[in-house]
């Protein structure tokens, strides 16, 4: 006899567990380790402190790149606006002169029209502001006396220069109002790397600051290392020299040639004097400088930006220096590390966007980035490969 007894659904066996509860709980585990599996990524995405750091460091170093673009700026537009009002300075004068001009050949028509010595059309020529053509008639100027050709060369000459200033002065223009955009550029460029930096580490937890302040420690005593180590190779190179010097001196001095290797050796020794002298005035400039806050864009007084504190430093030195790193590096004479001398300028990075003053055992006066002052810091405080050059400036 066939059974009446309705089959079960094969998908409610579980294991040979028939159990509905215990059903409903393993779909339950199972989207519990689902959720846990999808916010694993979530905890990871959280970049690391040193992940940070690195972030905020390329910001500062960007920032400070785009600090340079925008004193580039600064500075062509400030000389662009002088061209341009020199310009049009010299249209308002050219403009004077063709009125002046212009009023001299009215005089002659209006005779000529009292006179009836020429038609009244003639003047209506001699009046308009391109009489040229008319002039250029040989009927007409075999008419004219020297006096009235003179004052028609005259006034042609001025019509063309200043038609000619007026162009230079357009043009001037245009180039201004792109330099202006270019430094719009620049500012809003730095400030948004600066407010980036700024947002990385206001999310930073009073530990992960702690932190951050201990590998940055660990970097300036690395640095120090560095610049201890630069130090002992240049006294080391130093005294080389010097007993170099003396051995020089003991043997020409007992040769028949020893007054020519006294005056060679004497008409290089006031270059080396005077740079020593003007590097020590910069110094002093550079030390009287130190806990003004950095500011990007500043050259002085009261704060100041890298390049605008070396060209501040040496200006009180006698020596003017242009106002970016870009052109600062290409002021001097290229010298190797080792061979630094106290004065000389210490650049930084591939794109130069960075530059200190040396003061001697591996050490250097700069003001490094937003929220920091103007101070004496190790040349090594970025590690020994962000030093891209050495330039001796006078």
């Amino acid at each position: 006899m066939a059974s009446h007894r309705k089959s079960r659904p094969a998908g409610t066996r579980v294991a040979g567990i028939r159990t509905p509860a215990l059903a409903t709980a393993a779909l339950t585990s199972v989207a519990l380790l689902s959720q846990s599996a999808n916010a694993a990524p979530e905890a990871d995405d959280k970049p690391s402190l040193e992940e940070v750091e690195k972030k905020v460091d390329d910001l500062y170093r960007q920032a400070e790149s785009a600090t340079e673009k925008y004193n580039a700026a600064k500075e062509k537009t400030a000389k662009q606006r002088k061209r341009v009002d020199t310009l049009l300075d010299g249209v308002a004068q050219r403009t004077q002169k063709l009125n002046e001009a212009r009023e001299k050949l009215g005089s002659f028509a209006a005779a000529q029209y009292r006179t009836g010595a020429s038609a009244p059309d003639t003047a209506t020529f001699l009046l308009a502001d391109t009489p040229q053509d008319y002039f250029d008639q040989t009927q007409l100027m075999d008419r004219m006396t020297g006096r009235q050709k003179i004052a028609v060369d005259d006034y042609v000459t001025q019509q063309s220069e200043t038609m000619k200033k007026r162009q230079e002065a357009t043009e001037s223009l245009e180039t201004l109002n792109e330099t202006q955009g270019d430094l719009k550029t620049a500012k809003a460029t730095v400030q948004r790397k600066l407010a980036d930096a700024r947002e990385l580490l206001s999310k930073l937890t009073a530990e992960e600051k702690a932190r951050l302040a201990a590998i940055e420690r660990e970097k300036q005593q690395e640095a120090a290392r560095k610049a201890a180590e630069l130090a002992r190779q240049q006294a080391a190179q130093q005294q080389a020299q010097e007993e170099a010097a003396q051995q020089q001196e003991s043997g020409s001095s007992s040769s028949s040639g020893s007054s020519s290797s006294t005056d060679s050796s004497s008409s290089t020794a006031p270059a080396d004097s005077s740079y020593a002298t003007k590097a020590e005035k910069a110094l002093a400039f550079a030390r009287a400088q130190i806990g003004k806050p950095y500011v990007w864009g500043a050259v002085g007084p009261g704060s100041y930006d890298c390049s605008g504190l070396t060209q501040a430093a040496w200006k009180a030195a006698g020596v003017t220096l242009p106002r970016t790193t870009w052109d600062q590096v290409n002021a001097g004479t290229t010298v190797s590390l080792t061979n630094a001398q106290p004065g000389d300028l210490v650049f930084f990075y591939d794109d130069l966007s960075h530059v200190g003053i040396y003061i001697g055992n591996g050490m250097m006066i700069h003001a490094p980035k937003p929220g920091t002052y103007v101070r004496e810091e190790s040349i090594y405080y970025d590690g020994e490969s962000s030093i891209h050059s050495v330039v001796r400036p006078a």
